[in-house]
């Protein structure tokens, strides 16, 4: 007994997939239903027959140079509704009797154009973090991946004279989503130098991207982490090696400096660490402390503060008429 055309249909186009080597996972695949695809070939060469099958071959290898197609992964539903418009005009081409010969062809370059003008895939920038913004979504397999960065930053080593303050800046050099962003920080003393988790506790005071330590003692010398997250998913871990140098005060006997360490015993340690808001001044003298939104923020000061002087000098000019 025949099998029904439909079934029939789906072999044979898994036959020609088979035969051409091109992976079901092209854009065309992606972006379009089976039975979308089946319809348009039905519409422009009958129900079942060579014909049909011919129409889907060439159907298939009119997109094969869309297989390996990578596009940004917020560009997904603007591609989606290209495909939409597309397979509605085959639809309307097929109705009007034309050739799936040029048709198909044709679509494939346009939506090769299509493509071309989306909005560039970022690039991912070393060495660590799950950058979101340069998600890509790829043909060959229809899914979506993120950078092969570890979630680990190197440690960075921060060398501090003892009674001096220590400052670090939780900050990476990729862009963050720009809402539910918070920060944590942990400690692993000791002199330790690791990013293994299982040595750190929790500071809760240091809350914001930006922390210090003053002033600074021989105790504080270990691991400071600091984790990224946006909503409750890690973006990246940051780790600070904090050693201290200099020699203890003058005049400070080595039974002093013992009864000074016992003072300072380890669960204190972690409640040095404070959260950091920079002055004006500390802004200025620390580049690193210039993200982003503080440069704006000075923007907008010394845009405010030249409309001011603009205003007086308009004021005063006024009343310098007004009495003349």
């Amino acid at each position: 007994m025949a099998l029904p055309a439909a079934v029939s249909a789906v072999l044979c186009a898994l036959v020609v997939l088979t035969v051409s080597g091109t992976p079901a996972w092209a854009c065309l695949l992606c972006f379009t239903s089976y039975t979308e695809r089946l319809r348009i070939c039905q519409t422009f060469a009958g129900m079942e027959g060579p014909e049909l099958e011919k129409c889907e071959a060439a159907f298939t290898a009119a997109f094969r140079g869309l297989l390996d197609a990578e596009i940004n992964y917020d560009e997904r539903s603007h591609l989606h509704d290209s495909f939409t418009q597309m397979t509605q005009s085959l639809q309307e081409l097929a109705t009007a009797q034309g050739s799936f010969e040029v048709a198909f062809p044709d679509a494939a370059e346009k939506m090769r154009k299509v493509i071309m003008q989306l909005k560039e895939v970022q690039a991912c920038i070393p060495p660590c973090g799950l950058q979101e913004v340069s998600r890509r979504f790829r043909c060959r397999g229809c899914y979506s991946t993120v950078c092969d960065l570890p979630l680990d930053c190197p440690v960075q080593d921060v060398t501090v004279t003892r009674g001096d303050q220590a400052m670090f800046s939780c900050t990476v050099n990729f862009q963050l989503p720009k809402e539910e962003i918070t920060y944590s920080w942990r400690f692993a003393g000791g002199g330790l130098r690791t990013q293994d988790l299982t040595y750190f506790r929790e500071m809760p005071r240091a809350q914001g991207y930006l922390a210090r330590i003053r002033p600074v003692q021989p105790t504080h010398r270990g691991t400071f982490s600091c984790v990224i997250t946006h909503d409750q998913r890690a973006l990246a871990r940051l780790y600070f090696f904090l050693n201290v140098t200099g020699p203890p005060p003058r005049g400070e006997t080595k039974l002093q400096a013992s009864f000074r360490e016992v003072l300072r015993w380890a669960p204190r340690e972690a409640e040095v660490i404070e959260s950091w808001r920079p002055s004006l001044g500390e802004l200025l003298a620390r580049p690193e402390a210039l993200t982003p939104s503080n440069q704006c923020l000075l923007a907008a000061i010394a845009a405010l503060a030249s409309a001011g002087v603009t205003l007086l000098a308009w004021v005063f000019f006024r009343w310098y008429l007004s009495g003349g």
